[in-house]
């Protein structure tokens, strides 16, 4: 864990959208995905990186796209692919960034639930239903739901997504699309969720995002990582409390811990946390996968 984090990718003079993680560069036709370092945590990005993140992001969705048998917006992983400025090292870029299609992306965050945790526990407790959707009673925190159940949200820029019933989504994007993505969606997580039980790791919840492209709609940014899905280990699941994870649950609990207040500028995280966190999204990529992650 020698190498500095990517914060910050930078290719001068490309129009460049900035999110939490990911630094979206326009090159017409196309756009240069560059997944940083940088770990957000309760609507803050942190002050401390997790040297190699944006990599096994990047490698986790390449390996998805190339399983899923989906139209998906991926064309290369080849940051050469694209006229990068003069100047520009594609090496730092490599291994973190995806050419893709351009598309339209459809503003809904389209989710599928398989257990009942976060927001949607939190619903359940107070209504016995997620998104509209009626669940039977008695279920307990990270109850395995009797089937997966699709609770779509609205994007924000800023803030936590909000949870909206099929009804409105339907309202927003047109009966016929919310039908299409629902159905997408639902597939899509039960061949993935399948596949990572093979490898020991229950897919609890996850959430998509997809473009339309050329009047076709297609998969696009992220998909079943670490990032965008909650990762348990099959082997010490219990229902009843909260589970251990791959994903970034372990800064979240860190933060919990010390005096932070989450209205202003987060703490650095120590070195035993970053080195932990790190830890875990390589395992998931390499339990995924089959494969070892090595970057020099």
């Amino acid at each position: 864990m020698s190498r500095t984090p990517l914060l910050q990718s930078d290719i001068p003079g490309i129009p460049v959208r900035r999110g939490k993680v990911r630094d979206v560069y326009d090159f017409g036709d196309r756009l240069l995905l560059v997944a940083s370092d940088r770990i957000s945590a309760f609507d803050w990005v942190l002050p401390t990186g997790i040297p190699d993140k944006g990599r096994v992001l990047t490698k986790i969705s390449e390996f998805w796209f190339s399983q899923l048998g989906v139209p998906h917006h991926l064309l290369s992983m080849d940051p050469t692919e694209v006229p990068l400025p003069r100047g520009v090292d594609p090496e730092v870029l490599r291994g973190r960034s995806m050419v893709v299609k351009k598309s339209s992306v459809v503003p809904i965050e389209c989710v599928v639930r398989g257990y009942l945790a976060g927001s949607g526990w939190k619903e359940y407790r107070q209504s016995q239903e997620v998104c509209g959707i009626p669940l039977p009673k008695g279920l307990v925190e990270c109850s395995q739901l009797p089937e997966p159940i699709f609770t779509p949200a609205t994007k924000a820029e800023e803030g936590h997504d909000e949870n909206i019933s099929f009804s409105r989504m339907s309202e927003i994007v047109g009966h016929e699309t919310a039908n299409t993505l629902r159905e997408r969606s639902l597939a899509i997580y039960q061949k993935g969720s399948e596949h990572a039980r093979t490898k020991g790791i229950i897919i609890a919840d996850t959430k998509f995002e997809f473009g339309v492209c050329d009047g076709e709609i297609i998969l696009v940014d992220e998909v079943m990582t670490p990032d965008s899905s909650r990762f348990w280990p099959m082997d010490q699941y219990a229902s009843g409390r909260g589970q251990p994870s791959f994903d970034k649950q372990f800064v979240r609990d860190w933060l919990e811990s010390t005096t932070w207040d989450k209205n202003s500028p987060p703490p650095a995280l120590p070195l035993e946390v970053v080195a932990h966190t790190r830890s875990k999204y390589i395992e998931a990529y390499e339990r995924l996968s089959g494969l070892s992650f090595e970057w020099k």
